[in-house]
Order: C-alpha cells, then structure tokens, then sequence
C-alpha cells in the first residue's frame, strides 16, 4: 500500500506520541499505529481532528502526489 498520510512524521515533529493521540481520538492505539504505518487510514474527519489537536493544516497530514504539490499544495 502507497504511503497516504505522514501522522508518524507529523507525531514527531510535534513531540506527541501515538498513545497521546489514541487517548485525544478515543481510539485504540493499535489503531494509531495501523495509521501511523498507513496499513489504514484514518477518515477525513478524524483527519481534521488530528490536524487540531496538533496545531497543524491537515494538509500537512497528507502525502501529496506530484500533481497534487503543484495544484493544491501551491495554492493555500
């Protein structure tokens, strides 16, 4: 499966751990973790949510396609 979002990398950067976030979500870490490893993916909901919670544009929780970088991503 292609990598969709980067929850683990924005985790990071945030300083927040995966439990962290499960217990902001009211989610079962595992499912975290199955996130975090783009195993599933969370919905876009939840995406914003996770975008709040870290003070982030959910744009930033996504991997953008080279189309996408340019049309999207360029234009906030």
């Amino acid at each position: 499966m292609a990598n969709l979002n980067r929850l683990k990398a924005v985790l990071a950067d945030a300083g927040q751990t995966n439990k962290w976030l499960a217990e902001q979500l009211g989610k079962d870490p595992v499912t975290i973790s199955k996130w975090c490893t783009n195993t599933t993916q969370p919905d876009l909901q939840t995406l914003s949510r996770i975008s709040e919670l870290l003070g982030v544009d959910i744009r930033e929780l996504l991997v953008a396609s080279p189309k996408m970088s340019k049309t999207v991503l360029n234009n906030p």
